[in-house]
């Protein structure tokens, strides 16, 4: 009989180092070409001060740094995206949670749910951009009529045109299309729980939000960090809902790091300053995906009685 690949303990140590680094050096490569060195490159322009057309580029070496760290704006943006990263996935964990829960049940409702939860994640951010914007419109916005309907007049206001709620009507566009891919996350996670577990957790008088708290979040604290972690790539990267909804406006308040770095490239063709910005950016998201992975390292509810 033959076998497409050699069977453990026919193989010596040094042919068996082969065997596995000719499979794994093509993705390397490719991993290697297409991101490490497009980093790398990163962190080389943003020393230099650069028009992004021309071939000419001046040394400058941390200047763009300083500059950056000097920006209010910067500052500002920054704020947006982690108050968008606090708001957005407390609400996300909330729902997310609850939903999958309730996809769990064989009711026509759950079986409703299932089928829809997953559409806003297979359509366009184009399009959920276009179709907030039309629900926030203050002049034939859905949300405005209906709360006009209701008697709540003073409450349709322009929702993106105000400072005081732009960010946060975002932050609601953002939750409604990124809700389904955590349903998903979380719905498979609860069911590796052991019905065992819960059934013996029932028995002793844990229900509602005590079995949730003291049996339910520490089986799901693997996936609750993983979640996090895709959480604060989400939010720190966020451009495109942003750009096409307000483009960082009105007067900045929704300016986000990666608008505020699209404007410094495209429109002020300062293409060695947004890089700076692209390097922080990376260097933000890489530090708080590291910080919400060594709090949520131990599972607080391990060893306790």
């Amino acid at each position: 009989q033959t076998h497409l690949y050699p069977r453990k303990g026919t193989m010596t140590p040094r042919a068996r180092a082969v065997f596995i680094t000719g499979f794994l050096l093509p993705a390397t490569a490719l991993y290697a070409v297409f991101v490490v060195m497009p980093v790398v490159q990163a962190f080389a322009f943003s020393l230099y001060r650069w028009r992004g057309i021309s071939a000419n580029r001046t040394f400058i070496g941390l200047e763009n740094f300083r500059h950056l760290f000097a920006d209010p704006i910067v500052w500002m943006a920054l704020r947006h995206n982690l108050l968008l990263f606090l708001g957005t996935s407390v609400a996300i964990l909330v729902l997310s949670l609850a939903l999958a829960h309730a996809i769990g049940s064989d009711s026509r409702a759950a079986r409703l749910l299932r089928s829809v939860y997953l559409f806003p994640q297979v359509i366009s951010l184009v399009v959920v951009a276009i179709l907030w914007m039309f629900i926030l419109n203050p002049s034939f916005g859905i949300l405005n009529a209906a709360l006009k309907a209701v008697g709540l007049e003073r409450w349709a206001i322009a929702w993106l045109g105000e400072k005081s709620t732009a960010l946060a009507s975002i932050g609601v566009a953002h939750v409604w299309h990124a809700l389904g891919f955590y349903i998903m996350l979380f719905a498979a996670a609860l069911r590796t729980i052991p019905p065992d577990v819960i059934e013996a957790a029932t028995l002793d008088g844990a229900t509602g939000l005590t079995r949730l708290r003291y049996v339910t979040l520490p089986m799901l604290w693997a996936v609750l960090r993983i979640a996090l972690v895709y959480m604060a790539i989400g939010t720190m990267n966020i451009f495109s809902l942003v750009f096409l909804m307000t483009q960082g406006g009105p007067d900045r308040a929704t300016e986000v790091m990666l608008t505020y770095l699209y404007e410094q490239a495209f429109k002020h063709s300062e293409f060695g300053y947004a890089t700076a910005l692209a390097v922080v950016n990376f260097v933000l998201v890489m530090a708080l995906s590291g910080t919400i992975l060594a709090l949520f390292r131990h599972n607080p509810q391990e060893g306790k009685a």
